[in-house]
């Protein structure tokens, strides 16, 4: 019952107004987001019936960030993080919409749709590194680590959803209708952002150093963190060898299980179920004791579930793998972030969490180019698999420093 009563961690967080309507608010953005990126993923394949161009569409909406992330942090640090997710929210709803209004009228095509991708990746560089950035100036220290377990789970509640009706809604009314509605869900997190207040303001109008000055400084101190080092490495890996395989579903559907967008929408639904109860049960755990070895065995179980997965045929056995792995993917997520976001100080902190935006959306579009282009040679499933296999071995080089991130991440001064 003591484990129970620990989800009054989780409604206290909630129980915040700014950071509940913040959740409210960003759900619905976020589930129109997922209906888009099925729906962006199908008409990919539709186009091309290529895992080539999946990957190319997938670096194209991932690589952005890691080229502008990290100056993103430092635009996070130096102006109002509230209003810089703001307006990052309507551009990205106007390029939604634009979208929908060429594939309604029937002249998108592969080119015009990587595009809009492209433009849509880098708004959402700078909308990262900000949205990273929020939730501790939205909730009291006590509840950060239950604060962003929830940020992550209301992410793969709706990666859950978004899928669910992307199956249905592009089934019945096609791709340009989904996009409509990503559109229309950015534009409701729009005007539930112009309610929310923040409880405290860590940005400096004007910090010593230029962009790129104040940028190595952020990296210096992120480097030079042992723990956090550490941990960048971790995410280094999920990022380059467990992610990408979500960018590569589509053409799993169509080509290794024979099927269409339903079977993508609950490929992408069940990864996002196996992230929720990730989410969820570390929401509930008290303080951050642990999390270190926590977040190195979710690698291992993440990759071992994408070698499952890439070995398999049939695709009733292959959708618990994706559970699993989707289950792995957020114990990384989390665990890292909570670590960091807890040891990192505030004047730093933009700077410091676009590294982990930059590697977290970044890393994927590396890991799809290549994944994408080795699936020409080698078939979808060879490069999914490689992608654990090297998961499993980065874990078991991080076991052997698992004291020193201990140390440095998992007792930190009151």
């Amino acid at each position: 019952m003591a484990r129970f009563a620990n989800f009054g961690r989780i409604t206290d967080a909630l129980g915040q107004g700014n950071y509940g309507l913040y959740i409210a608010g960003s759900s619905i953005g976020l589930i129109g987001l997922w209906i888009h990126r099925v729906a962006a993923g199908w008409l990919t394949w539709e186009l091309t019936q290529s895992g080539a161009w999946l990957g190319l569409m997938a670096f194209a909406d991932f690589f952005p960030s890691f080229v502008l992330t990290p100056f993103a942090g430092v635009l996070a640090d130096r102006v109002n993080r509230h209003r810089l997710i703001l307006i990052t929210q309507v551009l990205q709803a106007v390029l939604a919409a634009i979208l929908a209004a060429i594939t309604v009228a029937g002249i998108v095509d592969i080119w015009s749709l990587l595009a809009i991708t492209l433009l849509a990746g880098m708004v959402a560089a700078v909308n990262t590194a900000a949205r990273l950035t929020f939730v501790p100036n939205l909730v009291p220290r006590e509840h950060l680590g239950a604060a962003i377990a929830i940020d992550a789970t209301h992410f793969n509640l709706a990666r859950f959803i978004g899928p669910a009706f992307a199956g249905i809604i592009i089934d019945q009314f096609g791709v340009g209708t989904a996009f409509a509605i990503n559109a229309a869900t950015f534009t409701v997190f729009a005007c539930v952002l112009t309610r929310v207040k923040m409880l405290a303001e860590e940005t400096t109008a004007r910090p010593a150093g230029n962009a790129i000055g104040q940028f190595v400084e952020g990296m210096r101190y992120a480097l030079g963190h042992r723990g956090i080092a550490a941990m960048l490495v971790v995410l280094v890996a999920a990022a380059l060898g467990i992610k990408p395989y979500m960018e590569l579903l589509a053409g799993f559907a169509g080509d290794v299980f024979k099927g269409g967008p339903h079977e993508l929408a609950i490929m992408t639904a069940t990864t996002g179920i196996g992230a929720v109860i990730g989410a969820v049960w570390l929401g509930q755990r008290a303080g951050i004791a642990g999390l270190a070895r926590i977040t190195v065995w979710g690698l291992v179980i993440g990759g071992l579930s994408l070698a499952a997965f890439g070995s398999i045929d049939n695709f009733w056995l292959a959708v618990p793998m994706t559970v699993v792995a989707g289950f792995g993917m957020q114990v990384i997520g989390t665990g890292t972030q909570t670590m960091m976001q807890a040891a990192v100080a505030g004047p730093v902190r933009g700077r410091v969490m676009s590294l982990y935006g930059m590697i977290f959306r970044g890393g994927p579009a590396v890991g799809a180019l290549i994944m994408g282009w080795l699936s020409e040679y080698f078939g979808l499933q060879a490069p999914v698999i490689g992608g654990g296999i090297l998961c499993i071995m980065v874990a078991l080089i991080t076991v052997r420093r698992l004291a020193t991130i201990r140390a440095t991440l998992e007792t930190l001064p009151k």
